[in-house]
């Protein structure tokens, strides 16, 4: 096939999903990986839309083999068919502990105190981010943070430091991509074989397929906004890229996470993910206990 033919293919994929994906810069086109038409006209169409390169392939990749399976190239049907993205099949022959399909509410928080809070106050998922070097305080902070659960029915996740909380006996834990890149195989199979709940964050189309990889409990994807609470690699997905991402990872637990407040709700929402995860929307308001109680109400629509 010709490149003015893959040049209208890759026209028409951006003409059918401009919308979706509005206010994203044009990335360079990433070497291809691939001479197959479908393959290169997603991956100059997906980098028009905006997609970094290891996303641009990823899509690439998935357009190419949705067209083998299904037989012929089609512009209009963005893939979110799992085998064409080279996820795991379900049951996942590599798996955590599974959790609730629909985590809820889910409140990320600095220290026990907060967990107790929170927890009393009814939010069903709540993950202690303790920000410390000092071991003996982490291992503090998290038995104090399982201790303070303790008959409230909230599942609590422990971000990073996962030895500690396993030893506490937290319910789960939550890593990032960095923290899961570091992670040893005998150290992912001592996890693993734990019992222990593992979350992962991810931040587009390359660090889903290598969080299934490990086939966590849940998968977390954002920052679906802006957000000050840290600094982002990636810049904010946005509702249209969240809405892809919940129908390809549809098996699994979602989290949706980053900058998002209570009058966000109802679009995150309508993507299909089954938690939202707040920071600023709890600990910075004057009554914290109050505005638990109308999110929580959000989340029931």
């Amino acid at each position: 096939m010709s490149k003015h033919d893959i040049g209208h293919m890759a026209q028409a994929i951006v003409a059918h999903h401009a919308t979706t994906f509005a206010g994203f810069e044009p990335q360079p086109v990433p070497d291809a990986a691939s001479q197959d038409a479908a393959y290169a006209a997603a991956l100059h169409a997906c980098s028009q839309l905006g997609f970094i390169a290891a996303d641009a392939r990823c899509l690439a990749s998935a357009w190419q083999a949705q067209t083998l399976r299904t037989g012929s190239f089609d512009e209009a049907l963005w893939p979110s068919a799992p085998q064409d993205f080279g996820l795991q099949r379900v049951p996942r022959a590599r798996a955590f502990a599974p959790c609730p399909q629909q985590l809820g509410l889910y409140a990320v928080l600095p220290d026990a105190v907060w967990v107790g809070r929170m927890a009393r106050a009814g939010v069903p998922t709540v993950q202690l981010r303790f920000k410390s070097t000092d071991a003996k305080a982490v291992a503090r902070e998290i038995a104090a943070s399982v201790a303070a659960v303790q008959g409230t029915g909230a599942l609590l996740f422990i971000n990073d430091h996962w030895q500690p909380a396993i030893e506490a006996g937290a319910y789960g834990v939550h890593l990032g991509q960095e923290d899961l890149d570091a992670l040893r195989p005998d150290e992912l199979d001592a996890l693993r074989a734990s019992g222990v709940r593992l979350g992962v964050s991810t931040h587009g189309y390359a660090e889903m397929v290598r969080a299934d990889a490990v086939g966590p409990s849940y998968i977390a994807m954002g920052a679906v906004f802006p957000t000050t609470l840290k600094k982002m690699a990636t810049a904010p997905q946005g509702v249209g890229r969240l809405g892809v991402y919940a129908r390809l990872l549809r098996s699994y637990p979602q989290v949706a996470i980053g900058g998002i407040g209570a009058e966000q709700f109802g679009e995150v929402l309508a993507t299909g993910v089954g938690s939202i995860a707040v920071v600023r929307a709890l600990v910075n308001v004057a009554d914290p206990e109050a505005q638990a109680a109308e999110l929580m109400a959000r989340m029931q629509g």
